[in-house]
């Protein structure tokens, strides 16, 4: 798995985010400003985390962006799953976007067989870390 820019943008404007999480709502420009993200870009990647549920959108002077469940509900697996896609790092071991991929064995595959180990690692690793996770660390 390699986390791309969308990825990497939306994880970091959802860690500020997390870290002002009930406060009033944050502006796309000001979430762009502080976490220097292009603001054109984040206005799409914001677009993409409203229509998973995973922003709120507030219109209007005081408008801007809130978190719509709190940090601790809200996992980097979900995210990077709305925004990257698969986890896996080859799709004949993703379980939510398999696609077979030629192998004459797919139970002997050596390859299939580390990248699935990979897999498991990666997506419990990201399936217990959340924002908030995210935002603790960030003060150590």
């Amino acid at each position: 798995m390699k986390l791309s820019k969308r990825g990497e943008y939306g994880l970091r404007a959802l860690q500020d985010l997390a870290a002002h999480y009930g406060n009033n709502p944050v502006p796309n420009k000001t979430l762009a400003e502080r976490n220097n993200i292009p603001l054109k870009f984040l206005e799409q990647i914001m677009l993409i985390l409203k229509n998973g549920r995973i922003v709120n959108s507030h219109k209007g002077p005081e408008g801007g962006y809130t978190l719509a469940r709190p940090p601790e509900q809200i996992t980097l697996a979900e995210v990077i799953r709305l925004l990257d896609g698969p986890l896996a790092p080859i799709s004949c071991v993703s379980v939510t976007a398999f696609e077979p991929c030629g192998c004459v064995d797919l139970e002997k595959c050596g390859l299939r067989r580390v990248m699935k180990q990979v897999r498991d690692v990666v997506a419990e690793m990201m399936e217990h870390t959340t924002l908030a996770d995210l935002v603790v660390v960030s003060r150590e």
